[in-house]
């Protein structure tokens, strides 16, 4: 499928790294984004990750994290090496990656930011995440991801009691 014109698209088509568009028809009252992509999509939700922008210690950074997670705050301000997390402004989070919220992609950021990618990722052959706009999915290697957008791995998904999950199986 030729790519459908955002910068994450371009990047991966620059990179002639090997990856899938796939699209669908996104309803503007989903409550998830993600899990809605999931579903329009017909695959395991562990495999669709979602990008979120948060402030950390007053610096911008990207968390990419499964759609049926949470984002452990505390694990990714770890991770940047600060002491305090919380989620970005979405205006912030749309003007510094050039992209809506609920189709930011980890991926053709206008203003480069750290990027972090949980580790549930790893091991996986092919994940999907957001390809810059809403309805519009991209798969990729993770560690085709990881490289294009200059990402490192660490646990940053919470679970449901709150502590940071260890990484899933491949699937």
């Amino acid at each position: 499928m030729a790519a459908k014109g955002t910068p994450a698209t371009a990047a991966v088509a620059k990179a002639k790294v090997e990856h899938r568009i796939h699209e669908y028809h996104h309803d503007p009252a989903a409550p998830s984004y993600g899990r809605e992509a999931a579903e329009q999509l017909g695959v395991d939700p562990a495999l669709v990750f979602k990008t979120l922008v948060a402030d950390v210690d007053g610096r911008l950074v990207v968390a990419v994290v499964p759609v049926a997670a949470r984002l452990d705050l505390k694990a990714l301000a770890a991770a940047a090496g600060g002491r305090r997390a919380v989620m970005a402004e979405p205006a912030d989070a749309e003007r510094a990656t050039g992209y809506v919220v609920g189709g930011i992609s980890p991926l053709g950021h206008r203003r480069r930011l750290p990027v972090f990618l949980d580790a549930s990722m790893q091991g996986r052959p092919a994940v999907m995440v957001s390809a810059g706009r809403r309805g519009l999915q991209l798969e990729l290697a993770p560690a085709d991801l990881a490289r294009l957008c200059g990402g490192t791995f660490a646990l940053l998904a919470a679970t449901a009691s709150g502590t940071v999950s260890a990484p899933g199986p491949a699937a």
